[in-house]
Formats: structure tokens, sequence, C-alpha cells
């Protein structure tokens, strides 16, 4: 049985290495592939999800043979998204559970995330149908839920970008590529300060030319104080985590905070040229587009970075390890999948969208807020945990 296991394996991994991407598909081999593969289910759900939104009133006369549609009214608009987005999020925690603890090739499971293409197509299928069919009570209710979970990815995602930059920050210090990278992170570090600073200045210009706009100038002014909070923690003698991070960090902290003032509804006097904001224009329908790509971008980048989450270092792991962990990128997918119905429908199932819009609304505005907050609070956190666990580990002995 070993010998046969172990030719098994040998020859999937012939054909990982000589074959085509269309071999390695077929023959479930190579699992860096699926993840575009489950990207793909991804975008297509988001289109989905969209379309039922913008669209979803042509397709009225066909809603009304569903019997949890109420005569249409409940399939369309904000229940449209919630309804894509549970299917979603069923077949992806499907995905989890069969998935979840997966650590070595050539295993089923490993046969079961990598391939089995057609079984998932009508499994993705019949999970997006299937919410149409449901009561519109039971999908309030997943709207509710929805709110959770896409906090939880917002959290993942948050500690993801922290972990990648604190890692980027230690590579640059450490034996091996400091003296080659001095010169580098100097220069990165000024060129992000100069971009935070570019940044808050131009959202004074845009988005607080009044003094009446007193909460977007206290939503940049705090971002401005957080940036020098985190510079300055960072810079003290006994944390020593350089500029790299503080300044990679503010970039961050700016652009959320542009995120949430962009996020606040058309027609407020603070923001310039809302008048052509309830128009819909080319300029509007690409910076749609690209949120969407963004969307599925984050959602999969986030998805193969497991070990983000992995407080100890691993030795070196084995040839026949899994590259990412399945159950953690399926689980972020599904998270990711109840993110995107939050974004559609503005954070609020009774709030009503534009066409071409994505998370607009008072709602969304503090999301992002607090995000950026809770993204500082973190990295902080991260900063101070280890001298205050030393100092008291040495006063306990």
């Amino acid at each position: 049985m070993e010998t046969g296991q172990s030719n098994n394996g040998n020859e999937r991994c012939i054909i990982s290495k000589d074959s085509s991407w269309f071999s390695q598909f077929r023959n479930a081999s190579n699992p860096w592939m699926a993840r575009y593969v489950y990207a793909l289910f991804f975008l297509v759900a988001n289109l989905l999800a969209w379309a039922a939104r913008d669209y979803g009133r042509g397709a009225l006369t066909e809603m009304e043979r569903l019997k949890g549609c109420n005569g249409g009214k409940d399939c369309l608009g904000a229940e449209g998204v919630l309804r894509v987005s549970l299917g979603c999020f069923i077949f992806y925690i499907i995905m989890f559970l069969s998935t979840a603890g997966t650590s070595k090739l050539n295993v089923t499971r490993d046969t079961w995330h990598s391939g089995w293409w057609s079984v998932k197509i009508v499994l993705w299928i019949a999970m997006t149908v299937i919410p149409f069919l449901l009561p519109s009570e039971f999908i309030q209710i997943y709207g509710e839920v929805a709110h959770f979970g896409a906090g939880v990815f917002l959290l993942i995602q948050l500690v993801s970008i922290i972990r990648f930059i604190t890692w980027l920050n230690e590579c640059c210090e450490s034996e091996k590529y400091a003296a080659r990278c001095q010169i580098h992170v100097m220069f990165f570090a000024t060129t992000a300060y100069v971009v935070c600073l570019v940044g808050i200045i131009l959202m004074y210009i845009w988005y607080a030319p009044k003094p009446s706009c007193l909460l977007n100038i206290f939503f940049i002014t705090w971002s401005l104080v957080l940036l020098q909070l985190m510079t300055s923690v960072s810079l003290h003698p006994k944390v020593n985590a350089g500029i790299l991070t503080p300044g990679l960090m503010g970039l961050y902290v700016v652009f959320l905070c542009w995120c949430a003032i962009r996020s606040e509804p058309t027609g407020e006097n603070c923001i310039r040229k809302s008048d052509s904001a309830t128009k819909t224009d080319w300029l509007s329908i690409i910076s749609f587009v690209v949120a969407i790509l963004a969307i599925v971008i984050a959602t999969f980048s986030t998805g193969i970075d497991s070990k983000c989450f992995q407080f100890r270092k691993d030795d070196t792991p084995a040839e026949d390890d899994v590259p990412y962990g399945y159950g953690f990128f399926h689980f972020v997918f599904a998270t990711g999948a109840m993110y995107f119905a939050m974004l559609l429908i503005g954070w609020n199932s009774h709030h009503s969208m534009r066409k071409w819009t994505i998370d607009v609304g008072w709602t969304s505005t503090w999301v992002r807020i607090i995000n950026e907050w809770l993204a500082v609070c973190v990295y902080l956190w991260i900063l101070v945990a280890p001298i205050l666990w030393k100092n008291r580990h040495a006063g306990s002995t």
C-alpha cells in the first residue's frame, strides 16, 4: 500500500512539473492554480450580486415563479444581493468544512480541493439558486449575520496587512539584508511620509473646504494624530521598530480615511463636485469595476496568507506539505461573500443604492473609520505587547 501511494505521489509530481495547465487542472495536481478557479467563482458571484441589485427589475416576471420571492420584489435590490451572497457563503463554507485541517499533498482532501471541478460547478450553481427559494425572513436574518461576518473579514485582512508590513521591516533589518537595504528603507519610508502628508493636505482641500465641515476635519486631523502616534511609538528606544513600518501603516491609515470620506452620501456640502455625483459617468463605472476587482484581489491575497495567524515559527516545511491552508483560504472567501454583500448594500439592507455605486452611506463611512482606528490599535499592540510581556515576566521572577 505504501509503495502504491508513493508511486501515485510521484506520478502526480511528474504531472505537476511536466504537464500543461489543462492537464494539471484535470488531474487535480496543482493547488496553486486551484486558487484562481475559486477566485473566478467569487468574481462571478460579485457580478451576479451587482446585476441583481442594479438590473434585477428586468427579471421581475421570471422571479414571480419563485415562491420565496413574493412576486419578485424580495429577490431584487438589497435582498437580491443577500441571496447571491448567501449562496456564495454556503459554497465556501462547504469547502471549508471539507478541507479544514489538510496538511499533506496527495491525500483525498487535497485532491478534492484541487480537482472535482465538474462537481463543484454543479454545487456552486445549486448553492446560487437555492437562496432564491427561501423566504424573505430568513434572508433578513442572514443580512444581520452578514454584518458580523464582514467584520471578521475586515479583521483578518487588517491583521494580514499589518503582518506583511512588520515582516517586510524585519526582513530589511535582518543581518543578511540590513546593509544592502538601508538606502532603500530610507527612500521608501520618506516617500511614504510624503505621500501621507500630501494625501492629508488634499483631503483638507477637497473634503473640508469650509470650517463647518467639522466631521471631515475631525476624521482627517485624527488620522494625522494617529500617524504621529505610530511614528513616536515606533521610534521609542524601547521599541525601536524603525521608520519604515509607521510610514507604510500611515499610507494604510490615510487610505482608509480617504475611503471613509468618499463613502459619505452624495449631496453633502463638504464633498466637492457632489452635483455631478448623481449622474453615472464613465469615471463612476471605472471606479465601480476597480472596486469589484479590488474586493476579489483582497480576498484572494488574504486567503492564501494563513501564516498571519500563526504565532510560532514553524520549521522548514516538508516537500509534501500543502502550500497554503486550504481551510483558512475557503473561510476567508466565505466571510468575503458577506463582505461584498455589505459593500453593495451600503451595510444597510434598507438603504437604496444608485447604479454603479459601491460602499456608500453613513454606515459605510463609520465602518471604514472604525477599521482605521482598529488598525492603529492592533499595530501599536504588536509593538508594545512584547515589551509588556517581557516586563511582566521579569517582575514575576
